[in-house]
């Protein structure tokens, strides 16, 4: 059966495993709206899966924010914090898969472009030690779509890249994931992903066991 698991897998978290792309977009349309801008559907999609930082430059380009990037993803990041903390919306199977690897005995490590104080509130959730390591976008220097992620994960456990497998949902996520060459499942959400080579996509996680990961890569 080991033989039939991943080395590792390696979790993106926002549209992955907890749906907070629409906490996002709501705090997002609430600061703009707040000084008298429009913020549509559509500038909300286009952020999704980005480094917190290049989205705010998009907001402060695309209203008129007297704000720095910085202060801005402090912003948002206080009103998604604050609604994880009431409620953690779950992707429909993510929570089941993570739970059987974890049985598994298959190391997860949490690669998410969120800042480390909204990572650790989902974090809080979870049994301790659910995720061996856990690399934010606050902790690395480039973001995704860069590889710099995957590559700090691969580091941080001890398991080469070409043993992992990555979870993730927006086109940024997927990009980084297969540019640092580790197999990537892609569960499009609330953006279209386009086909990558390295990458195979699914619908849903919803009835995947931890050992069915490896057959949907042949």
């Amino acid at each position: 059966m080991k033989s039939r698991l991943p080395g590792a897998v390696l979790w993106d978290m926002d549209g992955t495993l907890i749906d907070t792309e629409p906490y996002w977009i709501s705090e997002e349309r609430a600061l703009v709206e707040s000084v008298g801008g429009v913020w549509t559907h559509e500038h909300g999609l286009a952020l999704v899966g980005n480094d917190l930082l290049v989205s705010a430059r998009y907001i402060i380009d695309h209203s008129s924010i007297a704000m720095t990037p910085l202060e801005v993803v402090e912003h948002l990041l206080d009103g998604v914090v604050a609604r994880v903390s009431e409620h953690t919306p779950w992707r429909p199977g993510a929570r089941e898969l993570l739970d059987g690897l974890i049985a598994a005995g298959v190391p997860c490590v949490l690669v998410t472009m969120s800042w480390r104080r909204l990572a650790d509130v989902f974090i809080g959730t979870l049994p301790a030690g659910t995720f061996a390591h856990v690399i934010t976008g606050d902790e690395v220097e480039h973001g995704k779509p860069h590889p710099e992620p995957y590559r700090a994960a691969s580091r941080a456990l001890g398991v080469p890249l070409s043993e992992c497998l990555a979870i993730e949902d927006s086109p940024p996520g997927v990009a980084s994931a297969v540019s640092a060459g580790v197999r990537t499942l892609a569960v499009p959400h609330a953006v279209p992903v386009p086909e990558m080579a390295g990458a195979v996509q699914v619908p849903t996680l919803e009835g995947l066991r931890p050992g069915d990961l490896q057959a949907l890569f042949g």
